[in-house]
């Protein structure tokens, strides 16, 4: 897999002053017509104009086309649930630009934005959404950048590229949600440069992302997060991924814990690149081309903790990347793998290291059942500290391995593990 490319700063923050239509008017929500194939942005922002003194607007149930809506700041704006929709006209239909503590609820966004988000908030701080909608976009449905958010059970179904496309935050809340049927990503928490984000991903349902976008990883996950640090990925039910469940790419001290990772096309849970201390706990993998990756030693990726998570199921090949190998967890720098179970899986348990890419790693009281092999370690020409311990194997073919590359060369590595100065059993 290549490094997935530096991010532009793309992001669209509409200018809206020529848009002409903040004028002198009393018209209120209840001038906006349900159902109308009229373009309403006038008087809808109007309406929220006319709100701004009290700080709330109730909308009409019913289905009203509009685009280009700039929401204000201090206000709260709210629909009838499951019955209010603003429906894009080949643009945008909102911003939120250098605002703040701003609360869209019970309000649904879809149709036609070309290929502009449906919603964007930028440089705006507070901000919340909740129980919203978010529909059919040809590209992504909310995006969100250098901004403070809660987005919380809300539903997004039938994107182009993204459900939620972040860039540059500072502690995003993105919990409860419902996402599906899309282009790329479920959900994105990138920065353009590696700094602290500080974003938390909890509690959101998560299936049927596809990789229209190609590439090697950069599409095709549920839950993306690239140079952003202290993001925790918690507690998310997360299936039938094209590449991976959740996908940390060049992260600094991340938590992914507690997640059900089912049926993945790539790798279930992959820390890559330049990553530095990872913790990967109490989460479940059932179905995947392999189960857990912390890799890259190449790229200076190294510090984790990958202990009690339940690895099973693991597919012979992947469908989308023919150089994945099937392995319940695999590990290359200072990395302790501990108290994990693994099951049926038709190449390597555990393994640590590849070539000479291994450095401190730790394999001590895990469980592995039903597999080829239960654990390989690199023999290659380089290949670093590994201590083994207190592990319970029951493999159809071999136990522990020494391995240079894929070539299997000590069938049988605890009854020569003295030519080894590198292997520690213990």
């Amino acid at each position: 897999m290549q490094n997935m490319p530096k991010i532009g700063r793309r992001q669209v923050v509409c200018g809206l002053a020529g848009l002409g239509f903040v004028r002198p008017a009393l018209a209120q929500a209840e001038s906006l017509v349900p159902g109308s194939d009229m373009d309403q942005s006038v008087t809808l922002q109007t309406a929220l104009h006319s709100a701004a003194a009290s700080g709330h607007l109730r909308l009409p149930a019913g289905r009203f086309r509009v685009s280009g809506i700039m929401f204000l700041g201090n206000m709260v704006v709210e629909g009838v649930p499951g019955a209010t929709w603003l429906v894009g006209t080949g643009g945008a239909i909102g911003t939120i630009s250098a605002q703040s503590d701003i609360v869209l609820r019970d309000i649904g966004f879809a149709g036609d934005a070309g290929d502009e988000p449906l919603l964007t908030v930028a440089a705006a701080s507070r901000i919340t959404l909740e129980r919203c909608r978010f529909r059919d976009s040809p590209a992504t449905a909310l995006s969100l950048y250098q901004s403070s958010a809660t987005i919380r059970d809300c539903d997004f179904a039938g994107h182009g590229d993204a459900a939620i496309h972040a860039l540059d935050s500072s502690g995003l809340l993105i919990s409860d949600n419902r996402i599906s049927r899309c282009g790329n990503a479920g959900i994105r928490v990138w920065r353009s440069e590696s700094g602290p984000d500080g974003t938390i991903v909890t509690g959101n349902r998560i299936s049927g992302i596809d990789w229209r976008g190609g590439g090697n990883g950069q599409n095709g996950n549920g839950i993306n997060v690239y140079m952003a640090d202290e993001v925790i990925v918690a507690d998310n039910h997360i299936r039938d991924c094209a590449f991976s469940a959740i996908r940390l790419n060049t992260t600094r001290n991340s938590q992914v814990s507690g997640n059900q990772c089912l049926n993945s096309g790539e790798v279930a849970i992959f820390s890559e690149f330049g990553f530095s201390g990872s913790v990967i706990t109490a989460n479940i993998v059932d179905g995947a081309a392999c189960g857990i990756s912390i890799t890259n030693l190449d790229a200076g990726g190294h510090l984790a903790v990958c202990a009690d998570n339940i690895v099973r199921n693991i597919f012979p090949r992947s469908e989308v990347n023919p150089d994945a190998m099937p392995i319940g967890i695999f590990a290359e720098a200072e990395t302790a793998i501990g108290g994990n179970v693994i099951e049926n899986v038709p190449g390597v348990g555990i393994a640590a290291g590849w070539g000479p890419y291994l450095r401190n790693v730790v394999v001590a009281n895990n469980l592995v059942a039903a597999s080829r092999i239960g654990i390989g370690v690199s023999l290659a020409q380089g290949a670093g500290a590994v201590t083994i311990s207190g592990n319970r194997i029951d493999a159809t073919e071999h136990d522990i391995v020494g391995m240079a590359w894929t070539d299997i060369i000590e069938p049988d590595l605890m009854s020569s593990a003295d030519k080894y100065p590198h292997i520690t059993f213990q």
